[in-house]
Parts: C-alpha cells; structure tokens; sequence
C-alpha cells in the first residue's frame, strides 16, 4: 500500500523539522523548551510542546550544564569508532577546565568521581564514548560517577585514561588518585 499525498508531505515536514531542531539546539543552546518552541514558530513551525517533547526524545538531545553551569540543550555526541585495547582517547573540545570534576579515588577496582552538582553526564558521555576499551560502563547521580571497568583493565589505565579526559588534572601516583594542577 501506497502512502499517500497527505502522509509523503507529513515525513518530510519531519524530518525538516528535526534537521531544524538539530540546528537550533548546536546554533542557539536554548536552556528551555519554551525557548526551542519560539525558535521553531519564529521559523515557521507551529507545533505544540508535546510535539516538540517527542522530537527531543527521538532526536536524543538532552539537558547538559554549559561551562557557566546552567543547563542547556545539546545534540548528542556524533562520536563513534573502535577503540583499541591500548587507551585511545580522540580529541576532542572541552567546554570548562576542569568540567565540574572534584576528585576521583579507586574502591576496589571500581572507580569513584566527584562532581559539582549536574556535571556527571557530560564526564560520563566522554568515558563511556571514548574510552569503552577500558571502561565497561559508568552510572551517574548528581555528583557521583561510578566507574566499572572491563576484566584485566588495570588502576594505572584507568587513571591514564582520566588525566586524557579531564585536562588539567594530574596523577598522584602514590596514593591512586586524581588532582588539580596549578
């Protein structure tokens, strides 16, 4: 079955306003839906916020703190590839100098990061994206990041790996922890 005229016309208005949307959000960083649905009527779109709700969701755009810490809306990463087993980390910009981090130290093998409030789920993105040859998975809370590394991986990786991730932070090797340099 054919679609027809009405539902062909529907997709590409969609798939128009999430481009749209996209371009909104890395252009503009709105802080509220409010402000992306004025975006969207100022560029000719009269959608309702449940619309827009759904096209966030389907899109994966999320609320992350910027570098003043307030929070805005960001695309999510375009980052992909295979890491290798020897701790590839990619380049990449780093909005704030330090982004929110406090401390880290290991429990076990696990590993324990200490954030400003909201600032776990940008360090976390950045782990689990560019370093998943050596980190299984992070699970995040406020300020609070757990990192499970994968079998064999050893602290000195983890904590190489950290100092790759988190500029301006450098290793105490005595006491497996992570620092701020002055």
């Amino acid at each position: 079955m054919q679609p027809d005229l009405e539902d062909l016309h529907k997709m590409i208005t969609k798939k128009r306003r999430l481009a749209i949307i996209m371009e909104l959000v890395n252009t503009h960083t709105p802080s509220s839906q409010g402000k992306l649905l004025k975006l969207l009527h100022d560029k000719g779109f009269a959608i309702t916020q449940t619309t827009l709700s759904r096209d966030i969701k389907q899109l994966k755009i999320s609320k992350m703190p910027d570098e003043k810490g307030n929070y805005i809306y960001m695309a999510p990463s375009q980052e992909s590839g295979h890491l290798k087993r020897s701790i590839t980390i990619k380049d990449k910009h780093v909005p704030t100098p330090n982004r929110g981090f406090v401390s880290f130290e290991f429990s076990y093998q696990l590993g324990v990061i200490k954030t400003l409030p909201g600032f776990t789920n940008d360090i976390a993105l950045d782990i689990n994206s560019r370093a998943s040859s050596i980190i299984l998975g992070t699970v995040t809370g406020d300020d609070t990041l757990l990192l499970i590394p994968r079998e064999g991986v050893t602290k000195e990786e983890i904590l190489d790996m950290l100092v790759k991730i988190i500029p301006g932070f450098k290793r105490d090797k005595e006491r497996e922890e992570l620092k701020i340099t002055k």
